[in-house]
């Protein structure tokens, strides 16, 4: 809350600050989502829905905040998606199993950037849908395991994807964002989100 206040008081750079806000304000949204859980612990299981499902949609908020915040920081356009000359036709090596339908090694442009933007968006939109099927067919009582499957491949799929691109737009300008030090951020974001889930799975056991 201190570090929202001093971006909040400080408001030079609006187009980086807001994209750091919504990222840093990822923490009291799951502290206060978890706090309302356990106010009501034996309580409705459709409160308990409802509060993954806002978790589950800041993160994916986050994300592609991220990916904003990385775009501002190397001064690309995310709208027109411009590029400066200096770091036009950069490597990117993709790793397995990317390479079974993206060649190996590809240079930057403005198809490749694209094309890494669009790897992120897509968890942006699967995780609120898939979010929304799910509280939905749950409240309905139509939620055989079997679709639970469906839909944990699914999202699996889909952040590792997100996550990704990120990681791969982080190689591709690490020189340009080591003053910013993206990367620790990012780990720290990601780590509430990993630590949430196995703590529902341990818990669930």
């Amino acid at each position: 809350m201190q570090l929202i206040s001093q971006h909040l008081f400080y408001w030079k750079n609006p187009k980086e600050q807001k994209a750091i806000l919504i990222i840093v304000l990822m923490a009291p949204v799951y502290a206060i989502t978890s706090f309302l859980g356990l106010l009501d612990a034996k309580g409705s299981k459709t409160l308990f829905i409802f509060l993954n499902t806002v978790k589950d949609c800041y993160e994916a908020l986050v994300i592609a905040k991220f990916l904003a915040l990385m775009c501002s920081y190397v001064n690309i356009s995310m709208s027109g998606m411009i590029i400066p000359d200096e770091i036009k036709g950069r490597e990117i090596h993709h790793s397995f199993p990317v390479t079974l339908f993206v060649p190996r090694t590809t240079h930057l442009d403005h198809r490749t950037l694209t094309q890494l933007k669009h790897w992120t968006w897509q968890f942006c939109i699967i995780r609120p849908v898939c979010s929304f099927l799910m509280v939905s067919l749950q409240l309905l009582g139509i939620y055989p395991p079997w679709l639970s499957w469906i839909f944990t491949v699914t999202l699996n799929l889909s952040v590792y994807l997100a996550l990704y691109s990120l990681v791969k737009f982080y190689h591709v300008f690490a020189k340009e964002l080591d003053p910013h030090k993206p990367l620790t951020k990012f780990m720290c974001v990601q780590g509430i989100v990993f630590f949430c889930f196995w703590q529902v799975c341990i818990h669930s056991f």
